[in-house]
């Protein structure tokens, strides 16, 4: 891209004036290599000549906002085009709607599709995808499955890509009836199913307690030639691990590299979180290990799935020096990490030190579920910690963590 400029450069010290195709053309290649200062001062550089950008420049320049995330920028552009008098064309109105539907900025999304539908440009199937994936992320799946009706409607045949958007919506809100049909209409189609497809539905059956049915969605992605993916791996693992079929996801896990794919954080989460729950602590933590050795950096989902592991085979220090290490990396604890150590200390008879991350789980605005507040209450009752429990429980009262008169979860309190 330096040559570039330097074309420009030359340009100008030769007498030559650069004309429009010229400038837009170096701000698009700018835009494709995600320079956008040097695109802008291009595009600024433009203005000050006495040129004026036509509706490939801005829209170059809308596109590639929108990538980067920059949208109160491609929307001023948007705006700086129709004081302009510069039409916005489809490529214009894609770009910005599917920056907006990403965002999740919906209203502004739906302020734009009306203004394509007010010009009188068809929409394209980029637009309505970008629509039904801004919906369903915004838990609105009544209005993408609206758009899916007008889609099929408008004699539009959904590609790859929006049915497979339209079977993961359904899927994340436990459709999965209804998701089970759109995968049947899709294969009616003649269109295949691609590894995320595949693997978003075989995960809903995992979820569903529908074993069999995931395994077969495994075996006919063997049938059709489709490669796995380490996502595909993790759905699987995690899945098998979660209905107790311990052994058969640590056949998977060690056939990975035979593929030519190796287990990422989120595989080795899975599969320890297995071994946790299977009574397989040990196992766990050689893996966690395993995990260190290959040089990978846990997450806090890995974290969190030892500690708690380690709280429910007793093994309270071990715990508390998983959750030291984590801190030491610079991890927040959340909802999870706190339940399950608040849990551990409370029934380990450690109910100060419960209380103090119990005091710092609420300053951080994550606040407990009621189940572990009478845990935790019913802790110091039995510990014969009355005034204390009495106290606690009034200011969790206070504080809405619990419901009921004040014996509900410490009876007798004071007697």
């Amino acid at each position: 891209m330096p040559e570039a400029l330097n074309f420009l450069r030359e340009m100008n010290n030769k007498g030559l004036k650069p004309n429009v195709i010229t400038y837009s053309t170096l701000i698009d290649a700018f835009c494709k290599e995600g320079m956008m200062q040097e695109a802008v001062k291009i595009f600024m550089d433009m203005k000050r000549v006495g040129l004026s950008p036509n509706e490939f420049t801005y829209t170059s320049l809308i596109d590639a906002n929108c990538k980067a995330g920059n949208l109160s920028e491609a929307l001023k552009l948007k705006k700086e085009m129709f004081q302009e008098g510069i039409s916005s064309n489809i490529v214009t109105y894609t770009a910005l709607l599917d920056g907006l539907c990403q965002d999740g900025r919906m209203e502004d999304a739906e302020e734009v599709f009306r203004e394509v539908l007010e010009t009188g440009i068809s929409p394209n199937q980029q637009i309505f995808t970008a629509l039904v994936h801004g919906y369903i992320k915004a838990k609105r799946m009544e209005n993408a499955m609206e758009i899916w009706k007008e889609i099929k409607g408008k004699g539009f045949k959904p590609d790859l890509s929006l049915y497979g958007t339209i079977i993961w919506g359904l899927c994340s809100q436990n459709k999965l009836e209804e998701s089970e049909l759109v995968f049947s209409e899709m294969k009616g189609c003649g269109s295949t199913p691609n590894h995320f497809i595949y693997t978003t539905l075989m995960d809903a059956y995992f979820k569903a307690g529908k074993t069999k049915e995931a395994l077969n969605l495994l075996q006919e992605m063997l049938d059709n030639g489709i490669e796995f993916t380490v996502v595909t791996y993790c759905a699987l693992i995690d899945g098998l691990c979660k209905k107790g079929l311990l052994q058969e996801a640590i056949n998977y896990f060690r056939r990975m590299p035979d593929i030519g794919l190796e287990p990422n954080v989120a595989v080795f989460t899975a599969l320890i979180d297995g071994h946790c729950k299977n009574n397989c602590i040990e196992a766990a933590k050689e893996l966690f290990n395993e995990m260190l050795d290959k040089g990978m950096i846990p997450d806090k989902a890995a974290y969190t799935t030892l500690i708690d592991g380690n709280l429910k085979h007793g093994n309270l220090q071990e715990a508390l020096s998983v959750e030291k290490r984590m801190r030491e990396m610079g991890m927040e604890l959340d909802l999870y990490a706190y339940t399950s150590l608040i849990w551990g200390l409370s029934h380990f008879g450690q109910v100060q030190q419960a209380k103090i991350l119990l005091d710092e789980m609420i300053g951080k605005g994550i606040l407990p579920d009621e189940i572990l507040c009478i845990c935790l209450l019913r802790k110091y009752y039995k510990l014969g910690y009355l005034d204390e429990a009495f106290e606690l429980q009034t200011e969790m009262v206070n504080k809405g963590l619990i419901t009921g008169t004040c014996d509900y979860a410490v009876p007798n309190a004071r007697t």
